[in-house]
């Protein structure tokens, strides 16, 4: 146990430091979800509730942890697609040993994220600012391990030249299925049926009912919170699994 939780960190410590070194990617995941916030909540905050930093901001949050996927099967594409991943087949690490290690490396970069685009929303409304926004900020954590998830599978099963295409889906899902840029109340049932029972409007549910507060816990926090749970596991589960028989087949 002791020597797989080593290898899992001395593989995050390296993952970092990759990811780190990506600095046009880490801007573009950072940067450009935050223009968006801005942009959007000056322009239409004040024709739509949509738009109120309250709601915005955890919004802006997990879309921008939906671009990570694509962050994240690049690293491990470009992994693949070099001698680095080879010369450590032959170690004794564990397919799950190297998703672990992709994913940890991961969470700084959303954390960073998450306190960024909260701070934001704190300058243009400090309504916003107080232990909920913590708690928030701390739950995107485990909201972003979905997008991670996504994005090691993708990895695993797509090239680097790929990567792009098959990531997109998982961006789009989160614009149009999430429902924060647009109120959902005109949609037809089936469409709302579909989206209640995906993961990305119940993790923009998630950090927007903590943020404005839990009326009902069942409903406003434990529904969401496993249905995101059941989707992440399901997709690491699938992540390693691609990525061993990759492994072996390398």
């Amino acid at each position: 146990m002791n020597s797989s939780l080593y290898r899992i960190l001395t593989l995050t410590k390296r993952n970092l430091k990759e990811t780190i070194r990506d600095r046009l990617s880490l801007v573009f995941t950072i940067l450009m979800p935050l223009l968006m916030e801005i942009l959007f909540y000056l322009l239409f905050h004040g024709l739509t509730s949509q738009f109120e930093m309250k709601y915005l901001a955890p919004g802006i949050v997990v879309f921008s942890q939906s671009f990570v996927a694509l962050f994240v099967g690049i690293l491990i594409a470009v992994d693949r697609g070099t001698s680095f991943l080879k010369r450590l087949y032959v170690s004794k690490a564990k397919p799950y040993e190297f998703i672990f290690g992709y994913a940890l490396s991961i969470l700084p970069i959303i954390l960073v994220q998450s306190i960024l685009f909260f701070l934001i929303g704190v300058i243009f409304d400090g309504s916003i600012f107080g232990a909920s926004m913590f708690l928030a900020i701390l739950l995107s954590l485990f909201t972003s391990l979905f997008f991670i998830a996504m994005g090691l599978l993708i990895g695993s099963l797509c090239t680097e030249k790929s990567i792009g295409g098959a990531s997109t889906v998982v961006i789009v899902g989160q614009s149009v299925l999430s429902g924060m840029w647009f109120p959902i109340e005109g949609l037809n049932g089936v469409i709302i049926s579909i989206m209640n029972v995906l993961p990305f409007r119940n993790a923009t549910l998630l950090l927007e009912n903590v943020l404005n507060g839990i009326n009902d816990s069942y409903k406003d926090f434990l529904l969401p919170f496993l249905i995101v749970l059941c989707y992440t596991v399901v997709s690491f589960v699938f992540a390693i699994l691609a990525f061993r028989k990759k492994m072996n087949a390398d």
